[in-house]
């Protein structure tokens, strides 16, 4: 029991280190050809998005919400994809049963 605690000790400092290092990382995303642009950090806030002006038709506003719900949606995927990633890292190899953490 004892060096279960030690291990968990253990992940819960390296889960600290890991959110603050995701918060200084970002993910780029790219839909419509380049169209629409996002870059949005590791706790998954948008840092900036760019808009081709060619796209701005106010003919076609469904198509622009089409493309941002596109780039929120892969950037937020990103995201957890980079998370799962680097909670891997931290869980493997320490033999702990699927779903502890």
């Amino acid at each position: 029991m004892q060096g279960m605690m030690k291990k968990m000790q253990k992940i819960q400092g390296q889960m600290k280190k890991m959110q603050n290092d995701l918060k200084a990382k970002t993910v780029d995303v790219s839909v419509g050809g380049g169209a629409v642009k996002l870059v949005m950090d590791g706790e998954k806030q948008v840092k900036s998005i760019t808009i081709d002006p060619e796209v701005l038709s106010p003919d076609d506003v469904e198509m622009l919400q089409d493309l941002l719900s596109a780039a929120f949606n892969e950037g937020t995927k990103k995201v957890d994809d980079m998370m799962a990633s680097e909670m891997g890292k931290i869980t493997s190899g320490l033999g702990l049963p699927p779903g502890l953490i």
